[in-house]
């Protein structure tokens, strides 16, 4: 079918789920502790290895020997593996077409760029790097470095849509030396980590001041109406080229730290006029025309709806992630099983749940709304925001 997704709530038709093989650690540079600041820092208090492996002016990673690489257990890795490929199952089931990335080599282990190395992740939260614009794919710039060429594990999905007729564009790609991050965020909320505040840039022959990075899970797609939420001066750059970019086929509607990055565990629209929203504090900022929705705020997580997990393992999300929920049509959404409250709540506004397992989130960053590109829906440019 032709590409076409301008929403989030519209009959599903085609998807693209991520693909977790091969994924052993996460490593920690400046790039990876920015992007997960707020819930590294407030999850992770215990742990004592909390230091920024800087570049070198040999363009190098200072930690050049891996020693900033966190191993995740294979067993994490294994259940991760095991829901994913569950959900992409579930959504077949329900009539949906599923694209899947190709799958990262063992021998594929490092990227090198003209500033810096690191480690390769593999294609899982989907959504990030890719913003899909209705009849159109934006490869959105990176946040993290060991995520630069993650869309690349995508090209045969996007390159037969291409062939199809979808639009297909690559925004600026960044350089992504330390000098090319707002670090305002970070040094403005909470401290980056009970040893080390993040801070102290280290020069690179390739510096080149701020640059636009930005993840299309900054973005609320209404129709013809784009919510971006902006934290930095890295997304306000990258906002500024959507706009220009747009200009004359959406609308751009800025919102200003409505999380360190991504929007869709703070908010989702489920159908015209109904919102999913963390708390009231969250729909307060958003846009006057987007206050007047229904809005539905479910019941705080259940502790017991996470995994235990031992010090050494690195938590990335906030217990608020399982609101990255994943609609199939305007009245189907497909929810974590153990989330009791909030599928009761769902229900409540007349909602389908479907339950859908997925265990580790918390570990590796992303919900379902992650973990899936809708690439057709039947939605098209409406005018939802007047």
């Amino acid at each position: 079918m032709m590409l076409n997704s301008f929403d989030e709530w519209s009959p599903l038709r085609e998807v693209i789920v991520g693909s977790a093989s091969n994924y052993t650690s996460h490593e920690r540079e400046l790039s990876f502790d920015l992007f997960f600041h707020d819930n590294i820092a407030g999850d992770n208090a215990s742990r004592s290895e909390w230091y920024y492996p800087r570049l070198t002016a040999t363009g190098s990673s200072s930690d050049s020997s891996g020693s900033g690489r966190v191993p995740i257990k294979q067993r994490y890795v294994d259940e991760l593996n095991e829901d994913v490929e569950g959900l992409a199952a579930t959504l077949a089931g329900l009539g949906v077409t599923v694209h899947r990335p190709m799958a990262v080599q063992p021998s594929t282990s490092e990227i090198r760029t003209l500033g810096w190395n690191a480690s390769v992740v593999p294609p899982l939260n989907v959504r990030d790097n890719t913003l899909i614009a209705g009849n159109e794919i934006i490869e959105t710039p990176p946040m993290i470095r060991s995520r630069y060429f993650e869309t690349q594990f995508l090209t045969p999905v996007f390159h037969r849509y291409f062939e199809q007729g979808a639009r297909w564009t690559v925004m600026p790609r960044p350089l992504m030396t330390d000098a090319s991050f707002d670090l305002s965020y970070a040094r403005e909320s909470t401290v980056g980590g009970p040893t080390e505040p993040i801070g102290d840039p280290q020069p690179s022959p390739y510096d080149v001041g701020l640059e636009m990075m930005f993840d299309g899970a900054q973005v609320l797609r209404l129709g013809r109406d784009l919510v971006v939420n902006i934290s930095s001066a890295n997304h306000a750059m990258a906002c500024d080229w959507l706009e220009r970019h747009l200009d004359g086929r959406f609308r751009i509607h800025r919102v200003y730290r409505l999380s360190d990055s991504h929007i869709d565990s703070m908010v989702l629209a489920l159908r015209p006029g109904t919102l999913l929203v963390r708390s009231e504090a969250v729909a307060e900022k958003l846009p006057e025309a987007l206050r007047s929705w229904d809005r539905i705020v479910p019941p705080p997580p259940e502790e017991d709806a996470f995994p235990r997990y031992n010090d050494e393992d690195l938590v990335l999300t906030s217990p608020f992630i399982d609101l990255n929920v994943l609609s199939v049509d305007p009245d189907t959404v497909l929810v974590n099983e153990v989330c009791v409250g909030l599928a009761r709540t769902l229900e409540k506004h007349r909602f389908t749940v479907v339950p859908v397992r997925h265990r580790h989130r918390r570990l590796f960053g992303g919900g379902f709304h992650c973990f899936t590109l809708d690439t057709v829906r039947e939605g098209g440019p409406e005018d939802y925001l007047g």
